[in-house]
Order: C-alpha cells, then sequence, then structure tokens
C-alpha cells in the first residue's frame, strides 16, 4: 500500500509514456462496445480460448504444468482430477468463472482476496489464509545460489497491511488521486510487495488485475488471455516488479516502470482482441486463426508442440491438418519426419 500512499499524498507529473498508454487504452475503452455487439457468435470461441489460456498461462508462470492433452478434459470437464496441479488449474479456473459471471456483485474486499486464494488454492491446509511465518522473495540460480529478491511484509503485520491497502484503493476511487488504471496499477504493486500468502501470490494478483478492469470498464480479459501474455513477457514483468519494489518499505521506490508494465499488458490485449475479432470469419474459422497468428509468430524452427503450448485446447490434429494445407500453399515446409519433427515457415510465402 506503500504505492497507493504515495499517490495519496502528492502524484508527481506523469511520466510521457505512461501518458500515452492511457491515451491509447481509452482509445480502446471506446470501441469495445462496437467490437463486443458487432457479432456475438464470433467471440463464442475466444471466450473459450481466453479461459483455458489464462488458466493454463498463470499456472504456468509459477512452475505449475499439466498435460496437453488434459487441458480441455482439466478446464471444461468434471472428470477426476489426477494430481495436484491439474487440482490448481482447475481451481483457478473456477475463479476466473465466478469473476466473469459476477464481477459487479464482487466487491474488491479481503473475503474476495481470500475467497479467490482458497478457489486457486484448493484443498489444501492454507487456502483462503494469510500467511502465518515470514516469508521473503527468494531468487534461486543455476549454480544453487540463493538471494533475497525482496524482503515481504512480515506475518503479523499483513492483516493491517492488506486492510489498509483496499481502504486506500476505494478512497483512491472516490477522491480521484490519479487516473484509475495508474490506481490498478500501484494496488497490484502493493499487493505484490506485501505477498499476503505463504504461495499463491502471483495468481490472485492476476485474478484481482482482472476483477478491478471489469469494475473500471475494461472487459477485454474475457476475450483474450491476460495471463497469457504476462507469462510471454514475465522477463519483463520480473524484471519491472524489482525496479519499482526497491525502497517500497519508506515510500522511496519508483512505480512507474510497473506500472507502464501493466498499461503495457493491457494495450496488447486490446490490440489483439481487435485484431481477432477483425480475423474471425466464422466461429469454425478461429481455431484456425488461432493456429495460423502462433505459426506467423515464429523464429526459425518449431514443432508441433511449440504451436500447441501457444494454443492451449487445440488438438494435435488440427495443428497437423493446418500445416499440410499451409504447406501445399507453399508457405511452411517440414524439416523431418515423425511427430517431433521441425517445422519451419517460408521466406517470402505469403498467407
Amino acid at each position: 500500500m506503500m504505492t497507493l500512499k504515495q499517490l495519496s499524498m502528492k502524484l508527481e507529473a506523469v511520466p510521457a509514456s505512461t501518458s500515452w498508454y492511457l491515451a491509447d487504452l481509452g482509445e480502446a475503452r471506446g470501441k469495445q462496445e462496437l467490437f463486443t455487439k458487432q457479432s456475438p457468435q464470433r467471440l463464442k470461441v475466444l471466450k473459450e480460448h481466453a479461459l483455458i489460456e489464462s488458466a493454463v498461462s498463470s499456472n504456468r508462470i509459477e512452475g505449475i504444468t499439466i498435460d496437453q492433452s488434459r487441458i480441455r478434459t482439466v478446464i471444461f470437464g468434471k472428470a477426476h482430477l489426477g494430481d495436484r496441479d491439474e487440482e490448481e488449474v482447475r481451481g483457478y479456473r473456477n475463479a476466473l468463472k465466478l469473476i466473469h459471471e459476477q464481477s459487479a456483485k464482487l466487491p474488491v474486499s479481503e473475503d474476495t482476496i481470500l475467497k479467490l486464494h482458497r478457489l486457486t488454492r484448493g484443498d489444501i491446509w492454507d487456502a483462503g489464509k494469510y500467511k502465518d511465518k515470514d516469508g521473503d522473495i527468494i531468487e534461486k540460480y543455476p549454480d544453487g545460489r540463493e538471494r533475497v529478491r525482496f524482503k515481504t511484509v512480515s506475518a503479523v503485520n499483513t492483516p493491517a497491511f492488506m486492510a489498509e491497502l483496499i481502504d486506500l484503493w476505494n478512497s483512491g476511487l472516490y477522491e480521484r488521486w490519479a487516473q484509475p488504471l495508474i490506481l490498478l496499477a500501484a494496488f497490484n504493486l502493493d499487493f505484490l510487495c506485501i505477498h499476503p500468502f505463504r504461495d499463491g501470490n502471483g495468481r490472485v494478483s492476476r485474478l484481482l488485475l482482472l476483477l478491478q478492469l471489469y469494475h473500471l470498464g475494461y472487459e477485454v480479459g474475457r476475450y483474450i488471455g491476460i495471463e497469457r501474455i504476462i507469462e510471454q513477457s514475465k522477463d519483463r514483468y520480473y524484471e519491472t516488479l524489482e525496479q519499482s519494489s526497491g525502497g517500497w518499505h519508506k515510500g522511496e521506490h519508483d512505480p512507474w516502470p510497473y506500472i507502464n508494465y501493466v498499461l503495457f499488458t493491457l494495450k496488447t490485449a486490446y490490440q489483439e482482441f481487435e485484431g481477432r475479432v477483425g480475423q474471425l470469419k466464422s466461429p469454425k474459422g478461429a481455431k484456425t486463426e488461432m493456429i495460423i497468428t502462433a505459426i506467423e509468430k515464429t523464429l526459425g524452427p518449431f514443432r508441433i508442440a511449440d504451436i500447441q503450448r501457444e494454443c492451449p485446447g487445440v488438438s494435435v490434429d488440427m495443428i497437423r491438418n493446418i500445416l499440410k494445407k499451409l504447406r501445399g500453399l507453399g508457405k511452411v515446409r517440414c524439416l523431418g519426419r515423425g511427430q517431433t519433427a521441425q517445422w519451419q515457415k517460408v521466406v517470402g510465402g505469403n498467407r
């Protein structure tokens, strides 16, 4: 809550880069209704795909992965879950569903935060409970060395810090200390610095981001997996988080690198949303477009598994069929044989 405290006392000049992001996001929000009403049927596949992307990516950032062949069963099915990782992915799905369907009834409160944590952590002893022991953020190096990257708020002070964070969020919106998206990013930074749970802080922070976006009228997270964009830029995510958390406890930190990262993520999501809505020809063609887009983003050789990772929930057979058609058109070529064969875009090939 040290960032929101900074903003409550005196907002210095907003960096030019931040102003540019805010202007772009204001324009994107203005177009949002046009896109969401243009063709509801086109958006059905995007919603389904975003749910998969969000649940899989947010957990994968934390090192929690499930088998590609099980993704649709875990996200949409009711079958027995195979292990702890599958339980956490489905729990995140349940939390997303709650936010997508009931955001207007979910205030930013301690009860909501604890509920989201309980959903994402599943059947574990401290689900829905603040940490009871101090725990700093430790960075581990490949050679076995470790360092304290950030000293979090102590367990004994966590409840008071969380209560103040929520009070500051509500006061900031009411008193208009800053543009609401700046307050949103500031809240996110403060939450991560407090680190209120033993585990699951990153996932809850991303769920709160989605909930607060809904409250502010930004609904892109319903159609684009914001968590997937964060995963794809996670080096920048961790870098800006470290830049902005230095000096946080004394209120001497620079929040703008992280604030700009959050705004960059939202802008990227809106750009993808507008692009995908414009590209989709029909619900049947939506997944095809996603596969082709994933292929176009590749640099150098790639495998079918790489494309499936970018398009969770899309079957291997469908990816193979698209690759076969593109090869027939001279747009890609296969570099080997078998399931692990590599593929490559043909230089100069046109879609």
